[in-house]
């Protein structure tokens, strides 16, 4: 098997009905990677695009082989049967995606108990308990992977006051999955977080910072998706315990121009909008 090739290979992602998680499970179906989805979008949302049974079927079409798991990452019966329904079905796991993300901006004075619980169940626990639960068939893979999309541990003044809640949910998930690293590296198991210099154009960056505008100054969740098979294919001795950025990785395996990625074609790079959490 070709060391730079998902064909064959599981990879259980954390959401991924839409957006960047998505574009992540259709860049491995491309290469003929069974793809198991733990996400609860089970019927369509008034607001947002895709369930996880359209994502499955776009998986399918796009060469790989998919499986739809309905459940919640918040929820640890639901993380056993979508890693026990992958390994009954794949045969085993090669790569986690701790993709599932809560995300409120408001800040500390305002933001409500129910959002601030729901970040840190979402992004910090899930991340924890979905790499957990799967590490056991992790450590049996020949190249295994735990990735996660979380920024780079950023402690200025800047990012922890811009939205504390949300910084730490953030920040909780790079640190499980670099303290993950540390652990896990004995069992040869690699553990990254991987984030974008600008923002991506998904529903949330439409919803939630800015409308059409950012949008436009955006680019599509497919540099992402990229830029992590990138990294899950890189030998999981030698490219471990990174905080690594989107742009960074692409540039390393040889690309120099992203103008294909604007959100809005011919957009220049410097008219991008920069993403949270780096300076």
């Amino acid at each position: 098997m070709n060391a730079h090739s998902l064909s064959g290979k599981t990879v259980l992602i954390s959401g991924g009905s839409r957006g960047i998680g998505l574009a992540i499970a259709l860049r491995a179906a491309q290469d003929g990677a069974n793809v198991a989805l733990l996400a609860k979008t089970d019927k369509p949302h008034p607001r947002l695009e895709g369930t996880v049974h359209t994502a499955a079927d776009a998986v399918n079409a796009r060469g790989g082989n998919a499986l739809a798991v309905v459940g919640d990452v918040r929820n640890d019966d639901d993380i056993a049967r979508a890693v026990d329904q992958t390994v009954a079905t794949f045969g085993g796991i090669d790569i986690v995606v701790n993709n599932a993300s809560a995300i409120d901006l408001s800040p500390s004075a305002t933001v409500e108990a129910k959002k601030y619980d729901l970040m840190q169940d979402v992004n910090v626990r899930g991340t924890f308990m979905l790499s957990r639960a799967a590490a056991p068939y992790l450590e049996e893979a020949e190249n295994p992977h735990i990735l996660s999309l979380s920024p780079p541990l950023n402690p200025s003044a800047k990012w922890l006051g811009a939205h504390t809640a949300y910084t730490l949910a953030k920040f909780g998930m790079t640190m499980v999955t670099l303290g993950m690293a540390s652990e896990f590296e004995r069992q040869g198991i690699a553990a990254n977080t991987l984030w974008p210099r600008t923002t991506i154009a998904t529903a949330a960056v439409q919803n939630l910072l800015g409308g059409d505008k950012i949008m436009r100054a955006s680019r599509t969740p497919e540099i992402y998706a990229d830029a992590a098979f990138l990294v899950v294919t890189a030998a999981s001795r030698e490219l471990t315990g990174q905080s690594l950025i989107v742009e960074d990785v692409l540039e390393a395996s040889g690309v120099r121009n992203f103008s294909h990625y604007a959100a809005q074609p011919g957009t220049p790079d410097e008219a991008l909008f920069p993403d949270i959490f780096l300076d």
